[in-house]
């Protein structure tokens, strides 16, 4: 980002001479496609005769005017930023200036619906892109109020934080009517939780009472053309069960004015949380047959961002060196909701087999961090939305919940709300709040886990007697040489035992561990149970092993399982095994296959799935990689005719079946399904489960040109069209892979989803060779996409076209010349090549451990 960095300390040097009042924005959305205007006025007060700035990214700024004296725009303005000199005591800024709309997510993104031709807007600010539609103060501590005035088509939709008001009439162009709309200013909040969603979107109403008794408004929205699928009553009945179970848990009643939900196309992330106006990616609009994984995420998300209009909107971080505490809280007490006051209620086994599997990853990568990270300016910041921040802090804060009760750490949130409401904060204050509660120290525990990064690793250490019991038993943590730090634990150790055609819990301590070596006195003359469960419940954070009769009955009896979390937890210890190269690959997946068809949690299933493929893909050697391919798919197949027929299982095994399907036999099979010749029973090959069957079909070289044409005539939509480029990237040809290659890498116009859709195809293939040409170039690229393209195109860049599927020596070493051959690089740009490079190592290493250990009939563990 050249010029449009901003530093912690000047954010804090800032902070120490300004304090804003008010913005008042008037913008105006008829000027032209590509731009529209912006009046912005800041009020503030400062120190008298100090210099300081605004943050504005504009296409140019037109007329700048400081206590009623008009400056030059040429010798005040320069790169991101509006310079401020010898200032009053009290200072009005007016800037008028043209802004340029984005299609990458980041401010102001306009989007046009290929099924209408109707224009969308909508905005996203976090981190530092408010300043892309109003001159700003962007920095979270820097709180005022805000008021918007915009101008649009009359018939439009126009949305901010606070409720939309009755608009009045602004004249006519182009022969459209023309209407203004008067906002009223909104509570004290940081800029980055601002909002404008406008556009002719439809919207479903409701409404709730909150604990306090007022009635608050409901919103629902999205697309025209995607209104037909929009199920908004079910929308809006979590979000009132989401709206009662806050209140009470918080013991605080909802701060703002309304919650309105919109579901907007092209959105750069899952979802944010903008004040009473969060926006969602669409894709949560389901227009076909999505998993029950997929419908439990979009609930999940829901709650999640609810959580922030306490967390994170009524009391904000003061730097982002706090946005892990935000994200955390929210994805901890969204989890606690969904399972608390949704049908959802193995959230917990969801959460285990999905957030924390990516915390475990995140901090396993040479980029992992503290999750109270430093972070000395919005560049960190931009790449400190990880696994870390998410996951990691989330399951830390279940770890703090156990360790001192959790009605001790509600009654502390609380106090926090009511002691820092519309204010910032840092992690001390809420600390101090803790500890009041619950009456304990929590300085060492906030240095070990929050201040250090790596995750121990929790293995149970016993001796038996002649009859199988216990005579001596204590947990090991160990930790590695990079992150040595051993910390303190409240954990469950779960024992099961084989009951008929049932593995279950038949007894369970709970203990605090610290130390390398913690002894478990109370399991001293306990009988060896079949399987032994560390970290039994997920209470902590932390890898674990399991003893060898453990293994092997979770390798012959995981399926039996009664508990869904037990398996989730078991499940994710032999994938990360795998990924240590401590378990073969191939012993893993032959796990997999045996017991995939048991498991009951759909989250839990679709994460399998996924580490299937990686395994078949990049973890085996080359030689014999398509022989196990095709097993897998076969036992996919089956799998999909033995499950219930309709059932989400059979749907999910059907997918993962067509995206691993190789040779003519299997391809035959995806080819039956989506003509109609083969017919499962139960199963629906809608619009969208169609498009992936083709693209499946395009990676094995089945696919056309020509098909793909055929079906997106009949798909019109955006969707559609973003299918129809996954599904050209995919196209088994080198010139299927240069045509994706330059649509996003020779033209600067793409949007964000059409890069993420052409990475996700240019992946998919079943001959890697086919990448082979890319390395060099992609490599070369990077550099001059990061001098033009903005932060999330280039995540996307890279996300999408780094040659992992190829997972070779020759990959890695490339990949560390470059690295090597630019230690100056920006830090978010080598994070991003230096993970992927870490990834190709596990690879290589599970390799390595496949190929020593192949033919030989050693344990399972390496």
């Amino acid at each position: 980002m050249p010029g449009e960095n901003l530093t912690r300390a000047e954010a804090a040097e800032r902070a120490g001479v300004v304090s804003v009042e008010s913005y008042d924005v008037a913008l105006d959305l008829t000027t032209e496609p590509e731009t529209f205007r912006a009046v912005t006025t800041v009020r503030f007060a400062s120190r008298e005769g100090a210099s300081t700035f605004l943050d504005l990214i504009a296409e140019s700024v037109e007329h700048v005017e400081v206590n009623g004296k008009s400056l030059d725009p040429a010798e005040v303005v320069s790169d991101s930023r509006v310079h401020l000199r010898a200032l009053a005591a009290s200072n009005t800024v007016r800037i008028t200036s043209t802004q340029r709309y984005t299609n990458s997510g980041e401010g102001l993104h306009r989007f046009v619906d290929p099924a209408d031709g109707e224009v969308y807007l909508y905005s996203q600010f976090e981190v530092p892109d408010s300043r892309r539609m109003f001159a700003v103060f962007e920095q979270p501590d820097l709180k005022a109020t805000f008021r918007f005035t915009v101008t649009a088509p009359a018939r439009w939709e126009v949305v901010s934080t606070q409720p939309t008001p009755h608009s009045t009439a602004a004249g006519e162009k182009d022969g459209e009517a023309i209407a203004t709309w008067e906002f009223e200013p909104t509570a004290v909040i940081s800029s980055y939780v601002t909002a404008l969603i406008a556009g002719p979107y439809r919207s479903v109403r409701g409404e709730t009472t909150s604990s306090d008794g007022r009635t608050i408004a409901l919103g629902v929205f999205c697309r025209r053309s995607l209104s037909e699928h929009l199920d908004a009553d079910y929308i809006l009945e979590t979000t009132r069960r989401g709206f009662a179970f806050f209140e009470e848990l918080f013991d605080y009643p909802y701060p703002f004015a309304k919650y309105d939900q919109l579901f907007v196309p092209e959105h750069s992330a899952g979802a944010m949380e903008n004040v009473g106006a969060v926006t969602f990616i669409e894709e949560f609009v389901f227009r076909g047959r999505v998993t029950d994984s997929t419908r439990e995420d979009r609930v999940a998300t829901i709650l999640h961002e609810m959580a922030h209009m306490w967390f994170g909107n009524l009391v904000t971080m003061r730097w982002w060196n706090d946005l892990w505490l935000n994200e955390s809280f929210a994805d901890y007490v969204a989890t606690l909701a969904t399972v608390e006051a949704t049908e959802w209620t193995q959230g917990w086994a969801t959460f285990a087999s999905s957030d924390k599997a990516w915390a475990y990853r995140q901090d396993q990568l040479p980029s992992t961090h503290p999750i109270a990270a430093e972070v000395s300016d919005l560049e960190d910041a931009l790449t400190n939305f990880d696994g870390i921040t998410y996951a990691k802090g989330a399951s830390v804060l279940k770890q703090l919940v156990a360790w001192v009760g959790r009605e001790p750490f509600m009654r502390g949130v609380h106090d926090y709300f009511t002691k820092h409401h519309h204010a910032n904060t840092e992690l001390t204050d809420l600390l101090t709040e803790l500890e009041a509660r619950s009456g304990r120290d929590l300085t060492a525990w906030s240095n070990l886990w929050l201040e250090t990064a790596g995750v121990n690793t929790l293995r149970p250490v016993f001796e038996l007697d002649a009859s199988g019991r216990y005579v001596s038993f204590a947990i090991e943590q160990t930790a590695t040489p990079e992150h040595p730090a051993i910390r303190p634990h409240r954990i469950a150790i779960g024992l099961y035992a084989r009951q008929g055609d049932s593995v279950r819990r038949i007894h369970r301590i709970e203990c605090d561990i610290s130390g390398a070596v913690t002894p478990v006195p109370e399991l001293i003359g306990t009988a060896q149970p079949d399987l032994l469960l560390v970290n039994d419940d997920d209470l902590s954070y932390a890898k674990i092993r399991l003893d060898e009769r453990s293994l092997r009955t979770a390798a012959n009896h995981l399926g039996d399982i009664d508990d869904a979390l037990a398996r989730a937890l078991i499940w994710g210890t032999l994938w990360d095994a795998t990924r240590d190269a401590e378990l073969r690959a191939s012993h893993f997946i032959d796990i997999l296959l045996t017991h995939a068809g048991s498991e009951r949690n759909s989250t839990t299933l679709r994460t399998l799935l996924g580490q299937l493929g990686d395994a078949v893909t990049t973890y085996l050697p080359a030689q014999g990689r398509a022989t196990t391919r095709a097993h897998a798919a076969h036992e996919l197949w089956q799998l999909a005719n033995h499950a219930e027929e309709g059932s989400d299982a059979q749907f999910q095994f059907v997918t993962a079946f067509a995206e691993l399907a190789i040779g003519s036999g299997q391809l035959d099979i995806v080819q039956g399904l989506l003509d109609g010749t083969k017919v499962l029973g139960g199963l629906t090959i809608d619009t969208d489960l169609g498009w992936t069957l083709l693209t499946a079909l395009a990676a094995g070289g089945r696919g056309t040109d020509a098909q793909i044409a055929a079906r997106l005539a009949q798909d019109r939509t955006a969707a559609g069209e973003l299918a129809a480029v996954r599904a050209r990237a995919a196209l088994a040809t080198p010139e299927g892979k240069a045509r994706a290659w330059a649509m996003v890498f020779e033209r600067g116009d793409v949007s964000n989803h059409t890069v993420e859709a052409a990475g996700v195809g240019f992946r998919q293939l079943h001959d890697a060779s086919l990448l082979t040409p890319y390395v060099e170039p992609f490599l070369s690229a990077l550099l001059p996409i990061w001098e033009s393209r903005t932060y999330v195109i280039v995540e996307q860049l890279v996300e999408g076209f780094y040659p992992s599927p190829l997972a070779s020596e020759e990959l890695a070493d490339a990949t560390r010349r470059w690295l090597d051959a630019h230690p100056d690089v920006a830090d978010p740009l080598r994070r991003m090549l230096s993970e992927h490079l870490a990834d190709v190592e596990r690879a290589l290493a599970a390799q390595e451990c496949e190929r020593r250990h192949r033919t030989s009939k050693e344990a399972a563990y390496a």
